[in-house]
C-alpha cells in the first residue's frame, strides 16, 4: 500500500477521543473482550458486521477485530482539504504514514490507519472534518495470528533488498463470516491467501497462489496480491485480485481451504510498471464493475463481463500493453491513492499528488 506522509502540526481541528464505554451486542456476539491493544503497525483495514473493524498488523503478523462502537449516521459527503495535517494534530505527531482508509457502511464515518513513533494508531474522520483518535487502551477486541509469516528481517533477492514481513498482510476482506487475508508467507512459494472464521479460532486455512503473469510471460508464485475483492462469478464466490505490473486474476474462494498451491486464472493484463493501490466493486445501470486505483495508471473502471470463462491469458503481453477485460481510465479521477464505498452510488477517495498533503472527497461512482 502507498504511504502518505503527514505534515507538521499546522492545522486546527476539533479532536477528542473515541472511547468505548460499554459492551455492545457486537462484543457479546463475537467475543470481543475489552482490554488494551498495542498495534506494532497498521496495515490494510476493512469493516465487517456491527461496526467491527478488521485491521492487519504486518509487523506483529496478526489480524485484529476491534469493536469501534461507532454510532449515528453521517451525511457521507466529504470534501476535506489537507486531511494529513488534521490527522497529525489529532494524534499529536509531527510526521506519520497514513496506510489505509475504511468507511463504516453503517455510519458513513471514515477510519484511517497511521504509523507513527514505532506503533500503529487509528483515527475516525467525520464528513465535517472532525478527527477523533480511537482509544485502544480498553477496547473490545479479538486477535488472529497469521500462520507461517516471513521473518522480520531484510533479505536480498537478486539486486533488490526488502523485508518480506512488511508484506505478510497486503489486503484484507470480510466475506460470508470469514476474514480473508492476502500477503506473503515463509513458504518457498510465498504468495499466499489465508482465511479465518469469525469469531476467530486459533486455526487458519490457506493456500499458496500461482499465476500466469502476462507482462513477464511466465508462471509466478513469489509476488503478493496487492488488492482484491470478493465477487460472485456464476454463483460461486471468487477473489478478483490485482498484482503488481498488473495482472487481474480470479481465485475460487472454495479452494482456500485446500492447503495446496492453487493457480488462479489471469483474466487481464492491465499494463506493466504499475501497482494496484485499492479496489472496490459496485453496480451501475444493471452491470457490475471494478474500480481500481493504481500507482501509475490512474483509476480504472473494469468490466466484469465474461468472468465465467475457464481459460485465461496464456501468451506474453509485451511493451506495456493490455489484454483481457475491457476497461476505461476515469480521466476526472487523478492522484487517487485510496478509495472505499460509502453507499451504492458513492465512494470516498483519498487524493494525494506526489508527497503533498492528502485530501478526502466523496465522488459519484462512474
Amino acid at each position: 500500500m502507498r504511504l502518505f506522509m503527514l505534515c507538521p502540526l499546522v492545522a486546527a481541528v476539533v479532536a477528542s477521543t473515541v472511547c468505548p464505554t460499554s459492551r455492545s451486542s457486537a462484543a457479546e456476539v463475537y467475543g470481543l473482550d475489552p482490554g488494551p491493544v498495542e498495534l506494532q503497525s497498521v496495515g490494510p483495514m476493512i469493516f465487517g458486521p456491527s461496526n467491527v473493524l478488521f485491521i492487519g498488523d504486518p509487523k506483529a503478523a496478526k489480524v485484529y477485530a476491534l469493536n469501534t462502537e461507532d454510532s449515528g449516521k453521517s451525511s457521507g459527503e466529504y470534501d476535506i482539504a489537507d486531511i494529513t495535517s488534521k490527522v497529525a494534530t489529532a494524534l499529536n505527531v509531527d510526521q506519520a504514514a497514513i496506510v489505509d482508509l475504511a468507511v463504516n457502511p453503517e455510519t458513513r464515518n471514515a477510519y484511517v490507519g497511521i504509523n507513527a513513533g514505532g506503533k500503529g494508531h487509528l483515527a475516525r474522520i467525520a464528513p465535517d472534518g472532525t478527527v477523533t483518535r480511537l482509544n485502544l487502551d480498553k477496547i473490545g477486541h479479538a486477535i488472529a495470528n497469521l500462520p507461517n509469516p516471513p521473518e522480520d528481517k531484510v533479505v536480498k533477492r537478486g539486486r533488490r533488498s526488502s523485508n518480506p514481513r512488511d508484506n505478510c498482510i497486503t489486503d484484507i476482506a470480510y466475506n460470508d463470516g470469514k476474514v480473508i487475508v492476502a500477503g506473503l508467507s515463509a513458504d518457498e512459494a510465498p504468495s499466499a491467501v489465508r482465511e479465518f472464521e469469525f469469531p476467530f479460532r486459533e486455526e487458519a486455512e490457506g493456500i499458496q497462489v500461482e499465476i500466469y503473469h502476462a507482462a513477464h510471460g511466465r508462471d509466478e508464485s513469489n509476488a503478493a496480491i496487492q488488492a482484491f475483492v470478493p465477487f460472485n462469478i456464476g454463483g460461486e464466490p471468487n477473489l478478483l485480485a490485482g498484482f503488481t505490473c498488473t495482472p487481474l486474476v480470479k481465485i475460487p474462494i472454495a479452494k482456500i481451504g485446500s492447503s495446496e498451491k492453487v493457480k488462479g486464472t489471469t483474466l487481464a493484463e492491465l499494463g506493466n510498471r504499475n501497482r494496484p493501490l485499492d479496489m472496490i466493486v459496485y453496480s451501475k445501470d444493471g452491470e457490475d464493475f471494478l474500480l481500481m486505483a493504481n500507482s501509475a495508471r490512474g483509476v480504472m473502471k473494469i468490466s466484469t463481463g465474461d468472468l465465467e470463462r475457464d481459460s485465461g491469458l496464456t501468451e506474453k503481453v509485451s511493451g506495456g500493453g493490455s489484454a483481457g477485460q475491457d476497461y476505461e481510465t476515469i480521466a476526472s479521477l487523478k492522484d487517487v491513492v485510496q478509495l472505499d464505498k460509502i453507499d451504492d452510488g458513492h465512494a470516498l477517495v483519498m487524493i494525494q499528488s506526489d508527497n503533498g498533503p492528502a485530501s478526502l472527497k466523496t465522488i459519484d461512482l462512474p
